[in-house]
Order: structure tokens, then C-alpha cells, then sequence
């Protein structure tokens, strides 16, 4: 058990310090090497990442630290990447959430905090920049337990020189320490005018720390002396159990704070054990592991990156993974250095690369024995989309399997195929989220696309009945082409689609030409005389008249789209515009500027309310034409520093009048 590896993901808003972070642990722990310059690595920032100077994928970095083996995983901070990192936080066993001593970070903390305590992933606080802080750790504190719902202990104080923190008090151990840029920091006796300080934070983490011990309350209200010992074990077990969030400080940039943040790591992080406990996965049994991460390359197939969870995987062990799905294990790579070397097996805790295993996606569990059915990671709802055009048609294809292969790898993309707009659409979660899919398109399938503005799905439908006549008459010599219909139209209410009746007597159009004149309305149904489908009406066949010889399926149809013409010019056509519910969530700061948002592009307020169990947030609810979305996500994320989203579905259809019908006649 002491052997196995933790897994450890750092975790918090972009911008925060994570990557520079990792770094600096990793030149602590292994001087002379680095993330960044690093090559060996085989999961790598992407270039482009680098270029946007933000995480857009996992990075993970296998470590060493005074015997104990962790893989740190550096996820996405950016809300529009946030949804690569969430297979690993299902199977690590800690995260250590980066974060900054501003207040105006806090809703994005808060939502990174949020997602950890869904989940119960055990977790604590690395407060980064501490050397730049502008106000009092103690304000600080008051300020993200706000947006924590689990009790935040304050472990360590900084000793203030000139207005920078130069060292900390680390109030459990009662020790002070003063900094030292890019190496350990020296131990020096407690400042005489700390102490006061010192003994009254001291206390408050010991009297939080009494609310699950009971030995420990004794000891506090008899005032005699706690042992270390049973302080730092009290610390251990509530981060395990979810009853308190460690808060320690630190600076990445400056390497201060690292030699505490390790100790905590390597006394505190639960074990595998914990994690299989976390997820409801009994200790006995089969091996198990779980894909946190998919990539795929132009030439070298696919990778699978897994935590095992339970038992040993060989090479070439087959595997089953939900459904019933079979595949076999083609080999292992490391998480840090391939070259090191052929892995043959891979055992609980560990976290690597596994290739060939082309059935089983990311967040999927799979085993060497049948598995009961797991929970899939819930479906993001995108938010944002652009129409991709190829440079070369020919590719079609090629492109098809790129965006399978993209949508593997990410799952917060999707790709819709919308056969009746003529388009393929690619969502994700914002547009420098989508950009870089399409840099990945270019940089590793080779397939170059252009993007465009999605089209919206437009209709139109009609005001009145009307009737219409029309006679297909045409002789070429020999057999000649004759026809004649009359109809009927009428609006259907909003959703009913199209009907068809034949209220013919008589015989006037004999019945095997019926549903020509059916088949003729629908064919000119799909592009009306405004140039958009038509929904919504019956078309009523009332009279006609046929020829024995030169009537035919082809010429009642002509006649039919004829009728139709005549009648729909009569029956005053009119757009139809689809119209979205949109649900925004936002800090309750920015609810005034985004109900200025939505009315700003022709929506209509529907109404606003707290967000449940969200302190300090508010939910808006809307109606927008689609038309005024394409570009609603980049507006919100700006006036909400990055962290308002929102889901929409549609709603229903109305009718588009004014300069935006003008405009849109005019185009089309």
C-alpha cells in the first residue's frame, strides 16, 4: 500500500499560477528539469496551448518526493477547457486548488470549488501570489470561505517585512520560516511581535479541528498543550472525509511555500483505497482502471491515459468495458518519460498510457472481467458553434474521421451534420475553444478548414387561405405532358407541420395521380417563395383535370408546384425565425449588464430568481431568437471576468417582421 502513486490534480481559475506551479514543484523535486523545457514528457502542453499562453488539456508529470510516487495533473482552468479535466478529478485521489489572495477571482473559484464538492473529491487551498497580496490573509480567508460550502482552516500566516509576506508561521507546528527565492525556506524563532497573532489563529484552527475530536475539545477547554502529532492527524482526516479545506500560502513564481505544500501532499492525500471508497468501487475484485484522457496523432493511433483503480494490467490482457465491449491491451507508455523503457504490467494507483484501446472513451471504465454498468460523465451542453467549410471537397472523408478522432479526444465538442441547412457545424464551449479544435484539425490531421457564421434554420408559413390554379401543358411530338390542378391552402397552428387532403369527386384526377400531387407539394414545400422551407399549412386538393395518354406522375407534380405559386402568393407568406429559452447563470453582479444582453439582442425577460445552492449567483431566464446567439457566449463571459454560461433548447417559431426580415430577403 505505501508504494502505490497518488494521483493529485491542481485545479483552479486560468491565470491562477497552476502550470507555473507544477513547474516549480517539479525543479524542487528534480533539480535542473521543468515542465515547460522538458521534452521527454509524453503528454505535453499543446504549442497552441503555450501560444494562448493558457492550459487547454491535462499535463500530467510523474514526481518523487522522499520515497512517495505522485502523477500531478494540471488541469484547464479556462471554463471553455474546464471540460477535458473532469474524467481526472472522478479518479484522483486530491486536488489542490490554485488560487489567488483578489476578490474579484472569487466566482470563478467558486465554481472550480463547486465541481469538487459534487464530486467529494478531497481537496485543499495552495493561496498563490501571496507576495503581491494587496490586503490581510484574514480578509482573504472570509472571502473564499464565502464560496466554500466546507469550513476552510487557515494553516499557515505570512510574516509581513515591508509590505511582502518574507516567510510564514505555520500555525499547527508553531514553527516560522522566512523565504528564500527558489529554495527551501529557512526555520527561524517566532518574531516577538507575531505571537499574539500567531496564539489567537492558532486557536481558531485548533477549536474547528474540536468539532470532530472530541479528545482535542477537552484539551482546548482545560487548556492543556495538544500534541503535534494528533493536530496533524486531525488535519489528514477531515481533508479525507470532506469535513475542512487546509489553506496554505505560497508564492509559484518565486518557489515559496512548495516544501510545505509536498508534506501535505505526502502525510495528508488519501491513498487509492480512499479513492475506490470515494467512488463506490469495492477493494475485491477484478482489475479496473478508467480513461482520464484521450490523443490520438497523425501516424502513432491512439493513447488512453488511466488511473488503475483495482488489481494489475499485462500487456495484451483483454479487456471489457461497458456493453459488453472487448479490446486487448497493446502496451503501456509512462506518464512522464517513454523512453525509459518497455512497461510490462501496470498495478493500482498507477496512472500511464495505455494503446489500442480503440473501443473504450474517455471517462469509461473498463475491466479484465465484466463490470457493472457506471455512471457516464454528464453530456456538456455546448455553447458556441461555427460552420466548417473544407479548402478541398475531395476530403470529405478525411474529415469525418479528424472530427471523430477530436471529439474523442475533447468531449466538450460536438459535431452536427445538418443535412438541412448543408452545413456541418462544430459546438464547443467558447470561441478560442473552437479555435484551437480547429488549429488541432490543421496542425495534427492536416485537414485545413475555413469557418463560417452557422446558418439559421429560417421558415416561413402563411397568414390566409388562399387558392391556386395550375395547368402543366407540354407537347414535344409523340407523347405529350398535360396536367391540371386546383387547391386549396390554409395556415395550421405553430408546430402542426404540413397536411395533406385530396377532397377530389368525381374522379377529376384519377387516384393513381394522388400522391404525385402530394409528393409535388412536399418538393416545393422545401423552398418556398420567400427561399425558405414551408411549415405549417394544409394543402387541400380540390378539382383537377387529366389526359388519358398525357397525363403522368411528372406532370401532375409540375402542375402541383404551379397551384402552389399561385396560392401562396395569395396567402401572404411570411418568415418564421426560431426562437431559444436560454438559461444564464451569473454572478449577481453582472444580472443587471446581461439582462441588458439579452434585451439588447430582441429577447424577451422572462424572469430571474437566486441559483440554488449557489451563494451569490443568479439564474436569468429568456426568450432569444437563435439569430442573436451565435455570439452570446463571448458578450457574457465578458461582462462576468470568464464565468457566466448558459443552456438553451428551443422553444417555438415567430414570425420575423421589419428591418431584420428586410435584411435577411435581401441576402437570401
Amino acid at each position: 500500500m505505501v508504494g502505490q502513486p497518488r494521483c493529485i490534480a491542481l485545479v483552479g481559475p486560468s491565470q491562477s499560477g497552476k502550470s507555473l506551479l507544477l513547474d516549480a514543484l517539479i525543479r524542487r523535486c528534480e533539480p535542473g528539469q521543468s515542465s515547460i523545457a522538458n521534452e521527454s514528457r509524453s503528454v505535453q502542453p499543446e504549442a497552441n496551448g503555450r501560444a494562448y499562453a493558457i492550459s487547454i488539456e491535462p499535463t500530467l508529470t510523474a514526481l518523487r518526493f522522499l520515497g512517495d510516487d505522485f502523477t500531478l495533473v494540471d488541469c484547464p482552468g479556462s471554463v471553455e477547457f474546464a471540460q477535458s479535466g473532469k474524467a481526472v478529478l472522478d479518479v484522483c485521489d486530491m486536488a489542490v486548488v490554485v488560487c489567488e489572495p483578489d476578490e474579484r477571482r472569487l466566482p470563478a473559484v467558486q465554481v472550480v470549488l463547486h465541481g469538487l464538492e459534487e464530486r467529494g473529491v478531497p481537496h485543499l487551498l495552495f493561496v498563490n501570489k501571496i507576495d503581491t497580496a494587496t490586503q490581510g490573509l484574514r480578509e482573504t480567508l472570509a472571502a473564499l470561505q464565502s464560496v466554500s460550502r466546507i469550513p476552510l482552516l487557515l494553516r499557515q500566516i505570512p510574516i509581513w517585512r515591508d509590505g511582502t509576506a518574507a516567510g510564514f508561521i505555520d500555525l499547527a507546528l508553531e514553527r516560522a520560516f522566512i523565504y528564500r527565492d527558489q529554495a527551501p525556506s529557512t526555520r527561524m524563532d517566532l518574531p516577538d511581535g507575531e505571537l499574539p497573532r500567531e496564539k489567537e489563529d492558532r486557536f481558531t484552527l485548533l477549536e474547528r479541528l474540536a468539532d470532530h475530536d472530541d479528545i482535542l475539545m477537552e484539551q482546548l477547554i482545560t487548556d492543556a498543550e495538544p500534541a503535534r502529532d494528533r493536530v496533524m492527524a486531525d488535519l489528514a482526516r477531515e481533508l479525507r472525509t470532506g469535513q475542512a479545506v487546509s489553506m496554505l500560502i505560497g508564492s509559484a513564481q518565486r518557489g515559496n511555500g512548495l516544501l510545505r505544500l509536498l508534506k501535505a501532499l505526502r502525510h495528508e492525500a488519501p491513498r487509492i483505497d480512499g479513492t475506490r471508497a470515494r467512488i463506490g468501487l469495492p477493494d475485491d475484485g477484478p482489475a479496473v482502471a478508467q480513461v482520464i484522457l484521450t490523443r490520438h496523432s497523425a501516424f502513432g493511433g491512439k493513447i488512453s491515459v488511466c488511473r488503475v483503480l483495482r488489481g494489475s494490467f499485462r500487456e495484451g490482457d483483454a479487456v471489457l468495458a461497458g456493453q459488453g465491449t472487448t479490446t486487448r491491451i497493446g502496451g503501456f507508455l509512462a506518464a512522464d518519460r517513454p523512453q525509459s523503457g518497455k512497461i510490462p504490467s501496470v498495478d493500482a494507483g498507477e496512472t500511464c498510457g495505455f494503446t489500442r484501446l480503440e473501443s473504450i472513451a474517455t471517462g469509461q471504465r473498463f475491466s479484465t472481467q465484466t463490470l457493472e454498468e457506471q455512471d457516464s460523465l454528464p453530456t456538456p451542453k455546448q455553447v458556441c458553434a461555427t460552420a466548417l467549410q473544407l479548402r478541398d471537397r475531395k476530403d470529405d472523408v478525411r474529415l469525418n474521421s479528424a472530427l471523430a478522432k477530436l471529439v474523442e479526444e475533447d468531449p466538450g465538442l460536438k459535431v452536427e451534420h445538418r443535412a438541412d441547412l448543408e452545413e456541418v457545424q462544430l459546438l464547443g464551449q467558447g470561441d478560442m475553444h473552437l479555435r484551437v479544435a480547429i488549429e488541432r484539425l490543421a496542425d495534427r490531421f492536416g485537414m485545413r478548414v475555413e469557418r463560417g457564421r452557422p446558418k439559421v434554420d429560417y421558415r416561413e408559413t402563411i397568414r390566409k387561405p388562399a387558392r391556386g390554379h395550375g395547368r402543366h401543358k407540354k407537347q414535344t411530338g409523340g407523347h405529350g405532358q398535360f396536367a391540371d390542378v386546383h387547391l386549396a391552402v390554409r395556415p395550421l397552428p405553430s408546430g402542426e407541420g404540413f397536411v395533406f387532403e385530396d377532397a377530389v369527386v368525381g374522379g377529376a384526377v384519377p387516384r393513381k395521380f394522388i400522391p404525385s400531387v402530394e409528393a409535388g407539394a412536399r418538393a416545393y414545400l422545401r423552398r418556398g417563395p420567400l427561399g425558405f422551407p414551408v411549415e405549417d399549412l394544409a394543402v387541400t386538393l380540390t378539382d383537377g383535370a387529366f389526359h388519358a395518354v398525357d397525363s403522368s406522375d411528372a406532370a401532375f407534380q409540375a402542375a402541383t408546384r404551379l397551384a402552389l405559386d399561385d396560392a401562396l402568393a395569395k396567402a401572404e407568406p411570411v418568415l418564421l425565425e426560431p426562437v431559444w429559452a436560454i438559461e444564464i447563470v451569473m454572478p449577481s453582479s453582472a444580472t443587471a449588464k446581461a439582462t441588458g444582453l439579452v434585451t439588447g439582442r430582441r429577447g424577451q425577460i422572462l424572469g430571474f430568481d437566486a441559483r440554488p445552492d449557489w451563494a451569490g449567483w443568479d439564474v436569468l431566464n429568456a426568450l432569444i431568437p437563435e439569430a442573436e446567439t451565435s455570439d452570446l457566449i463571448v458578450e457574457l463571459r465578458s461582462l462576468t471576468s470568464g464565468v457566466g454560461s448558459f443552456t438553451s433548447r428551443f422553444d417555438h417559431r415567430a414570425e420575423l417582421t421589419g428591418r431584420p426580415a428586410e435584411l435577411l430577403l435581401h441576402l437570401a
